[in-house]
């Protein structure tokens, strides 16, 4: 029979395998909050990311485009970019070529200032452009792993700043994340703790 010391070291190395198997199992699950969209928006957001996550989110919101479920696109941008050349430019064309003039008259682009540099104050400036662009049913364009945050941002900013809003969150499937397997490279696992520790200080 074990001592009652060992039977507590046996519970606490239990527990701790079925935390850690649970976690992952269904860790990405903790970052993945998806709406089912309705058959029709006004508007697609797509919000920045890195260059592979941003061209992932452009394509999933051109795609709705497409399908028909949304008019129009406006598309998040810095100011200017690294060498100091003027992004929207540059973006126009990147549009065009990858996706002919017909949907580039579709997509508006909104820049953003230094000082953004935060999915919240990404929001705040966003939304003042939907604000100028009359639209009433928007969906937030992003990762997946980033669409629990977003969307607990997204709410609070449209909450205050325009009610009237209806917000839907569409993830798209990040080449820097794998959800079946987060934990099985470097950069998974990097974006999984990251995003992660920023949710627990979001809903915090």
């Amino acid at each position: 029979m074990l001592s009652k010391p060992l039977r507590r070291l046996l519970y606490g190395v239990s527990a701790l395998v079925i935390v850690l198997a649970s976690v992952l199992t269904w860790g990405s699950r903790l970052l993945i909050a998806e709406d089912a969209l309705p058959a029709h928006v006004d508007l697609a957001v797509v919000l920045q990311g890195s260059m592979s996550g941003e061209k992932a989110r452009l394509a999933g919101a051109i795609d709705l485009v497409q399908r028909g479920v949304a008019d129009r696109l406006i598309v998040s941008l810095p100011e200017e970019g690294f060498w100091g050349q003027e992004i929207p430019p540059v973006a126009l064309n990147y549009m065009k070529a990858n996706y002919g003039d017909a949907i580039a008259a579709r997509v508006a682009f909104c820049e953003t200032g230094p000082q953004v540099d935060s999915t919240e104050k990404e929001a705040d400036a966003l939304v003042k452009c939907i604000r100028d662009n009359g639209s009433q049913k928007i969906t937030v364009v992003t990762s997946a792993y980033h669409t629990r945050r977003a969307g607990i941002i997204w709410k609070r900013v449209i909450q205050k700043q325009e009610p009237q809003l209806h917000l839907w969150m569409h993830a798209v499937s990040d080449p820097e994340f794998n959800a079946g397997r987060w934990w099985d490279n470097r950069t998974s696992a990097k974006t999984w703790l990251l995003e992660t520790m920023k949710l627990i200080t979001t809903v915090l």
